[in-house]
C-alpha cells in the first residue's frame, strides 16, 4: 500500500484510521477537508479544490481520506488501495453528536484552521441522507475508476482493529 483512499460517511472515522494507517505505512496523510474548506467554514472554489486534490494525488505516496465523489477520478486511478469505511448510520450518527459536544469550538489536525468543531444541521442531514444518496456512488466509482484496487470494506471497529493488526505484520 502505497496510494491509500480511506472513504467513508462522516463519523465512520475515516481521518482517525488515515492518520494511524500513515503512521504504520510512513506515508504522508492528507485530510481532504484541509483542501475543500476555507477558515470560516467557506467552501473553496472547486476548481480550486479539485487542483489541490490532483496535485496531492500525483506525488507518489500518500493516504488520503475524503469522499468528495467529485475527485474520484483523480485519485480512484492514482490510488492502489481504497479502505472503505461502510458502518451503520446510527454508529456514524452517533459519533458525529459525540464530536460537536466534546470537540465544539476546537479545531482539529484533519480541518482547516478558522474551522471549529460545531453543531452543524447540514451535517447531520448529509450523514442521514448518506446511505440511500451517497452510499451508491463509491461503488459505482470503483467500477469506473477503480477496477485496480484494492478495496478493503470495514463494517465496524473491530474489522478495523483487525484490519490495522494486519498493517502492522505486513
Amino acid at each position: 500500500m502505497r496510494r491509500v483512499l480511506v472513504i467513508g460517511a462522516p463519523g465512520s472515522g475515516k481521518s482517525t484510521l488515515a492518520t494511524r494507517l500513515a503512521a504504520k505505512l510512513g506515508l504522508p496523510v492528507h485530510y481532504l477537508d484541509r483542501h475543500y474548506w476555507k477558515p470560516g467554514w467557506q467552501y473553496r472554489d472547486a476548481a480550486d479544490a479539485r487542483e489541490r486534490v490532483r496535485g496531492i494525488a500525483e506525488t507518489p505516496t500518500w493516504v488520503m481520506d475524503g469522499n468528495f465523489s467529485d475527485t474520484f477520478d483523480l485519485r480512484m486511478p492514482r490510488a492502489d488501495s481504497l479502505i472503505w469505511l461502510d458502518y451503520r448510520r446510527a454508529t456514524c450518527i452517533r459519533r458525529v453528536l459525540v464530536r460537536a459536544v466534546k470537540d465544539h469550538g476546537r479545531s482539529k489536525p484533519d480541518l482547516p484552521e478558522g474551522c471549529p468543531e460545531q453543531f452543524d444541521a447540514k451535517l447531520f442531514r448529509w450523514v442521514w441522507d448518506f446511505p440511500a444518496k451517497h452510499r451508491p456512488e463509491i461503488p459505482k466509482a470503483i467500477a469506473r475508476y477503480g477496477t485496480h484496487l484494492t478495496v478493503v470494506r470495514l463494517t465496524d471497529d473491530r474489522d478495523v482493529a483487525e484490519f490495522l493488526r494486519a498493517a502492522e505484520a505486513a
